[in-house]
């Protein structure tokens, strides 16, 4: 029967890369006072049109299984009934499925999709497997890729949730690199202090946010469009409603 692996990893980022870090010399920076905390948040919005998929004929496979996938937090917001999510098997459409309603009066949009997936693949067969978010609200298509071992028997997101993390497969921002904040706020004197607020900008659009952790290891997602893009750091200290810029830390 055809299955998918519970540990599938798709379009995950890259790892912490303080390696493009320039560490010769401290990293100048702005300080202004703004007595609110700024509101940062990555715009997903594209221009893509609705795609033309439709389900796969059940009667061409002999198995078939079931994958409950459950949008990220950071798409939760943008998610409509117009949704749709397609699984690819080596280019061939095996699973197509709308957003789950929840059995109530106003008939909520849960965020969730529950899928069944076909195929004729035997166990252990390696294949060429995407996953395809639409977002109506959003006219983004989101694509993971990989290639994969196939295992049978197996579902996925019934017995514990499977989240894609679609915001590393942006058609929008096809790059993606993860830094370590404290790092650059140390590297331009600053001193990190956990449950504040960075993010990242390229020309002013914001490109990645994240809370510091109380740990000193918050991993800040930076997306990019193309190689290069230089990024400036903004930090808001809550306690002393101080706002810091640090132009040019990283490059994409």
């Amino acid at each position: 029967m055809f299955a998918l692996l519970a540990s599938l990893v798709l379009g995950a980022c890259s790892s912490d890369d303080d390696n493009n870090i320039d560490n010769s010399t401290n990293v100048a920076y702005t300080e202004t006072s703004q007595s609110e905390a700024p509101v940062w948040q990555v715009d997903w919005t594209n221009n893509q049109e609705r795609p033309d998929w439709t389900d796969p004929d059940a009667s061409a496979y002999e198995g078939w299984t079931i994958m409950k996938a459950r949008i990220e937090e950071a798409l939760l917001p943008f998610v409509s009934k117009d949704d749709m999510m397609a699984l690819f098997v080596n280019g061939e459409l095996r699973g197509l499925a709308k957003p789950a309603v929840a059995l109530s009066d106003n008939q909520m949009v849960t965020g969730s999709f529950l899928m069944k997936v076909y195929g004729n693949e035997t166990d252990m067969e390696t294949v060429n497997m995407t996953l395809q978010y639409y977002n109506h609200t959003l006219k983004h298509i989101f694509t993971l890729s990989d290639r994969i071992t196939l295992d049978s028997d197996m579902t996925i997101g019934i017995d514990e949730d499977y989240v894609p993390q679609f915001t590393s497969g942006s058609a929008k921002y096809p790059l993606q690199k993860a830094v370590g904040a404290e790092t650059l706020l140390t590297k331009a004197g600053l001193t990190p202090v956990g449950g504040n607020r960075v993010g990242a900008f390229v020309d002013g659009e914001c490109r990645g946010t994240a809370l510091l952790s109380a740990s000193s290891n918050t991993s800040l997602v930076i997306f990019g469009r193309i190689a290069g893009e230089s990024v400036t750091l903004k930090y808001y200290d809550a306690a002393t409603g101080k706002l810091y810029t640090i132009p040019d830390v990283v490059k994409m």
